[in-house]
């Protein structure tokens, strides 16, 4: 009896992460094997779970409909593409009122531009509508998860870290910046909507 694969587990990343995650690699010579980004704090992912602000979207397709969208989250931008590959994301990017929160599970996917340059998007599996509670609860535990991932970044039996320190230069406090940039945006809002004291 073949076994089916199993998908892989959609990793939490920050989007200044993401978008740094220009390596990618397979872990086997088989041409289904999958396709991972490197994370440069030291974790390989196959597919990503992001929730964010859909600011807007754009069909950039010639011959059939190709559509991009930018989804902010607090420290930057995801841009996702969807095409005939993916009628349903295609649907909802065609059909999204902007701005509005969204969540998207979709896989890491890179170009070299011409001059030389990795940009990182997304090819989503997946677009649904979200609200803000769903995206503050993806803030906190994206947090957790990549101060997890900077905690293991140094121990030797991490072959994600090793591979991300020979392949990327940015220092992985970097990440932890980041992390405290988006807690704090958050924080933000909590105190926003705190009742004033009455003296």
């Amino acid at each position: 009896m073949s076994q089916a694969p199993t998908r892989e587990v959609a990793k939490r990343v920050f989007a200044r992460e993401f978008n740094d995650a220009t390596f990618t690699f397979k872990e086997s010579d088989d041409e289904r094997a999958p396709n991972f980004a490197l994370l440069p704090t030291g974790d390989r992912a196959n597919r990503v779970f992001v929730v964010g602000t859909l600011t807007e979207t754009e069909d950039i397709g010639d011959e059939s409909e190709y559509w991009r969208g930018r989804v902010v989250g607090p420290t930057g931008t995801f841009f996702v593409y969807a095409g005939q590959y993916q009628p349903e994301a295609t649907a909802f990017l065609r059909d999204a009122e902007a701005p509005e929160y969204v969540a998207v599970v979709g896989k890491p996917s890179t170009f070299e531009t011409d001059d030389g340059n990795v940009n990182v998007s997304l090819r989503p599996e997946s677009i649904s509508a979200s609200d803000e509670t769903s995206r503050e609860r993806w803030i906190v535990e994206t947090a957790e998860r990549t101060l997890d991932r900077i905690e293991a970044f140094e121990d030797e039996t991490n072959e994600y870290g090793g591979m991300a320190r020979d392949e990327y230069d940015t220092a992985v406090e970097t990440y932890r910046r980041e992390v405290v940039e988006a807690l704090e945006s958050i924080a933000g809002d909590v105190e926003d909507a705190e009742p004033e004291a009455t003296a």
